[in-house]
């Protein structure tokens, strides 16, 4: 498919009033016949839905196209280099040895890694032999990630070291589990275990693989591809079951959005330069839809090239930035913040990153300002989605971003939203808060192996999201907040979104939470919980009364907690609410 370059915003140019065209006609203009973002009507497990008619029709084809790239480097993990050739030849022999071990269409295949090369070979390998993909967080405990192995009844394995220990002591229990691919030098002490290595060697050895062709399995948009695990802040772990059409829509999705600002601005889409390389800084696990779909799989298919790093660390991303030219990142907005209020940021050379995108919790509505002022290269960008819908499934950046910073987007034009009332099946109006639902290509199959939570969550296509929202005059969300949390005190409601957006806009406040505890007269009081700037300082009667000053009195919170620690957060970048909570009641 066509791909669409990254966006240079230059603020020297003086720009027309905004917006040039409609949301509306700028959907219209982009998916028109015969154009890249030309969408058609399809019926999906017995719902019409629109889906994008010119997107890869799975990971299969989007492997094979990658080959074209050659010598070109896809893969950084430190001073290790991967081509498109040698990632080729990889996913190739890998494949090829799962399918020598009888690996059928439709096993679960389990990925339990932190972010190294290998675990994108071992995910593309298992796919394209025509495998489910279920990568487990590898944050997990070995009971969790044993629950993981259990619940998706994986015949094949792939793990590091680190989870190779975690799980060893209790392999005995899994017993539809055939073969455990151990990666880098790791132990291969068992009957099941094997040593990666010995099929494909280092990832420095890719490159001298045969160079053969990928099996040849009959892979169809609408087959089982990925079985992912929701982040489990509260009860067991739930496996989403995706498939290549749900995974693949967001590469058509990405570029539809780089495309969509310019046609709001009346400008034409710039035509991409063949000998320029984009590089995307990953700062979240491959195990997350969004390191996965909404990264991983877009930088593939475009050609660019993908630099890790073992952990998040503010100082070593600006020097990877700048090392690696990066034009890019999709993160959190904790990291957004810290990229801006770095004391050591103009120490590197960030000139190159042109692209700045976040999602996954609530930003700060003058992040965006921020961003400009420090970088005004960079074109700040903010979405929402979900584990049930693919990654992204609603985003703006640039002008749209900055006339509605409290907004995520709307959605692409191949999905629809409606707000609708928490206790009942009526749709709300334009403008009043009730819950997300979402419905689109993107929406997962089901969840594996739990027919009551899907009849639960997934209603004729619909996801029903659990988050409050309202949507305005031209489709664009507002996420209010979590149902699940929001607070009621003495009778008034109060989303904690808005209580956090007041505490991000001090000076001091890096980062902010606001949880409920229980009270006896009033049902719950809020309690907020913030970690301040290096360098600054702020009390919680100070913070307080910054809150008071500018919301009603309810909304104020009862108690602020300032923690010299980050907040706890969970691998997909949300705040840990519950743990919170919790150490309330540990104190009490």
């Amino acid at each position: 498919m066509e791909t669409i370059a990254v966006e240079k915003p230059d603020t020297k140019i003086a720009r027309p009033p905004w917006p040039a065209v409609t949301l509306a006609q700028a959907n219209a203009i982009l998916t028109g016949p015969g154009s890249a973002f030309e969408m058609e009507a399809m019926e999906i497990r017995g719902t019409q839905m629109r889906t994008w008619k010119h997107a890869p029709r799975s990971n299969r084809e989007v492997v094979a196209s990658a080959r074209a790239h050659d010598e070109r480097i896809f893969l950084v993990n430190g001073d290790e280099t991967v081509s498109f050739n040698a990632f080729h030849r990889a996913v190739a022999a890998l494949a090829r040895d799962l399918r020598g071990r009888g690996l059928r269409k439709g096993d679960r295949v389990v990925i339990a890694m932190r972010n190294l090369p290998e675990w994108v070979v071992a995910f593309y390998a298992a796919s394209v032999a025509g495998a489910i993909a279920t990568p487990l967080n590898a944050w997990w405990t070995g009971p969790e990630l044993l629950y993981g192995l259990k619940d998706s009844r994986a015949r094949f394995a792939f793990v590091d070291p680190e989870r190779y220990e975690r799980i060893a002591p209790s392999l005995d229990q899994c017993t539809e589990l055939e073969s455990i691919y151990v990666s880098r030098a790791g132990k291969a002490d068992g009957t099941k275990t094997i040593q990666l290595e010995t099929v494909i060697g280092n990832p420095s050895d890719w490159n001298g693989l045969p160079d053969a062709d990928l099996p040849d399995v009959e892979i169809a948009p609408d087959d089982d591809a990925t079985i992912f695990y929701t982040s489990g802040t509260t009860g067991s772990p739930k496996g989403a079951l995706a498939t290549h059409r749900n995974m693949l829509s967001n590469i058509t999705g990405a570029a539809f959005s780089a495309a969509r600002t310019f046609v709001r601005r009346g400008e034409p889409i710039p035509a991409p330069d063949p000998a320029a390389q984009n590089a995307v800084l990953i700062t979240v696990p491959f195990f997350h839809v969004t390191g996965c779909f909404a990264i991983l799989s877009p930088v593939l298919n475009a050609g660019s090239k993908l630099v890790m790093m073992r952990r998040w660390d503010t100082e070593e991303a600006m020097r990877l930035i700048e090392r690696e030219r990066v034009t890019a990142i999709t993160a959190v907005p904790t990291i957004a913040l810290q990229l801006v209020e770095h004391p050591a940021r103009e120490k590197y050379d960030l000139s190159s990153l042109v692209g700045l995108g976040y999602g996954g919790a609530s930003a700060p509505p003058d992040l965006m300002r921020r961003i400009n002022a420090t970088m005004p290269q960079t074109a700040a960008g903010h979405g929402w989605g979900m584990t049930e819908t693919s990654a992204l499934a609603l985003g703006h950046s640039s002008e749209d971003y900055a006339n509605r910073p409290t907004s995520c987007g709307p959605s692409l034009p191949v999905g629809d939203i409606k707000i609708m009332h928490p206790d009942s099946s009526a749709e709300l109006p334009i403008g009043e808060v009730g819950e997300l639902w979402f419905k689109g290509p993107q929406v997962v199959k089901e969840y594996w192996n739990k027919p009551d939570a899907t009849q639960q969550t997934f209603i004729d296509g619909w996801v029903k999201t659990g988050d409050l929202a309202r949507v305005d005059e031209e489709g664009f969300c507002y996420i209010v907040d979590r149902a699940k949390d929001i607070l009621i005190r003495g009778g008034e409601n109060i989303y904690c979104v808005e209580v956090e957006n007041v505490l991000y806009d001090h000076p001091a406040v890096m980062d902010a939470a606001l949880v409920g505890r229980p009270h006896r007269l009033l049902g719950e009081e809020p309690v907020g919980f913030v970690t301040l700037k290096e360098d600054s300082q702020a009390s919680a009667q100070e913070l307080r009364a910054f809150v008071a000053e500018r919301l009603a009195s309810f909304k104020v919170p009862a108690e602020i907690v300032i923690q010299r620690e980050p907040l706890p957060r969970n691998a997909n970048g949300k705040i840990l609410k519950p743990e919170l909570r919790n150490s309330l009641t540990q104190a009490a």
